[in-house]
């Protein structure tokens, strides 16, 4: 097969959410831009999120929802390109959307209207996709990159890298920019899965067979905690509670969880004054699914026929400060098939906060979240996406 070079100002590796919008700035300043993706089709991961409607911003954006080695480095990419800029795009296309909880910003009708916007915005910016592209050899000579596909080398004095992580391998996750990075001896922090389930041991295997409950709670790992709702499954913990501490989660630690978060000290005391023939379990199924209720009951009684009556205030008030403060010890986590996004990545020492550029070698950048820098659920994994593809693109 003969092989044809195609020569441009800008490649883009990666046709997801960064990718997209780099291409697109870098386009609107004059660039010759092309996007390179190895899938069969561009945005797979900006299409199932939200379930499908794609949750593309938060408006509770700031710093301190996102994880890195250094806390500081999202702050500038996320101050130049703000979720209301984001917001004033997606206006601008008069995609209606909607606010959900905690800020969370979704699409009224398909996460396909958020696709279409980035590939209308490179459209206009002459931007060039090419889907299918398999990166055989990737190479440097001082001044420009070369990439070598089936059929076609591309050739350009930028490169952007946008591949993502290794989070949900069936939509075509990969380890590509890592490669690239220690191929230009960038340093990498070791990724691990993010926003994951976890899942419990034989000890605690109780508890998997609540598969389907789900109740408010706060969950808690060191000195980070999460509001939110927890689920039980048939492998162990998840819902949006659970994925939150998940990203601040190591192997060996334990998490807490605050089944009872909104119930003042002293409250089964007061329940027993009032009914004090009813059981434990009865008791708590007033504020817990009645068979969490149960469950939970069986592990802090004896016998679960004991009534609120047959409890001194003092087991009754260590019973409720168990409830608040139930440990558990995760045996691992669902792994990178079930992981929303990627921990670690790309140092953010190798890089400019300002432009996303690689210190040590002109003209390569690397943005999303292949980069060292992982937002909480909810909308903010997208805005470092369109943050950190944006300023990228300005700078190119």
């Amino acid at each position: 097969m003969s092989n044809k070079t195609c020569h441009f100002d800008v490649i883009v590796l990666g046709a997801g959410a960064a990718g997209l919008m780099a291409a697109a700035v870098a386009g609107q300043r004059g660039k010759r831009v092309a996007v390179l993706d190895h899938a069969d089709a561009v945005g797979k991961k900006i299409l199932i999120s939200g379930g499908g409607r794609c949750n593309f911003t938060n408006l509770g954006i700031e710093p301190g929802c996102f994880l890195s080695n250094n806390p500081h480095f999202a702050k500038s990419a996320l101050a130049r390109y703000t979720q209301n800029d984001f917001l004033d795009l997606v206006n601008s296309y008069n995609i209606d959307w909607h606010e959900k909880t905690l800020s969370q910003l979704f699409c009224n009708g398909s996460a396909k209207q958020i696709v279409n916007l980035l590939l209308d915005e490179c459209s206009k910016a002459g931007v060039v996709v090419h889907l299918e592209k398999h990166v055989e050899c990737l190479s440097h000579d001082g001044v420009q990159f070369t990439i070598k596909t089936p059929g076609t080398t591309y050739q350009a004095e930028t490169m952007i890298v946008a591949t993502g992580g290794l989070s949900i391998p069936k939509l075509g996750a990969s380890d590509l920019a890592y490669k690239i990075a220690r191929q230009f001896k960038l340093k990498i922090v070791e990724p691990r899965p993010a926003l994951v389930p976890f899942t419990l041991n034989k000890e605690e295997s109780l508890f998997k067979e609540l598969s389907g409950v789900a109740t408010d709670v706060i969950t808690r790992c060191d000195k980070t905690e999460f509001a939110e709702a927890a689920l039980f499954t048939h492998k162990g913990l998840s819902g949006p509670a659970i994925l939150q501490i998940s990203s601040y989660w190591q192997h060996g630690k334990h998490i807490n969880i605050d089944f009872l978060p909104v119930q003042k000290t002293g409250w089964l005391s007061d329940l027993k004054k009032a009914r004090p023939q009813i059981q434990l379990a009865t008791a708590l199924n007033q504020h817990l699914p009645e068979r969490l209720a149960e469950t939970l009951a069986d592990r802090l009684t004896v016998e679960r026929e004991q009534k609120l009556i047959d409890f001194k205030d003092a087991d009754l008030e260590a019973m409720e400060q168990h409830l608040s403060n139930w440990q558990f010890n995760p045996n691992g986590t669902e792994g990178f098939a079930k992981a929303e996004v990627t921990i670690g990545g790309v140092s953010t020492d190798e890089l400019s906060s300002k432009t996303m550029e690689a210190k040590k070698v002109p003209g390569l950048y690397f943005i999303g979240e292949c980069v060292d820098v992982t937002g909480w659920l909810g909308g903010y994994n997208f805005q470092w996406a369109w943050s950190s593809g944006w300023v990228a693109g300005q700078s190119v």
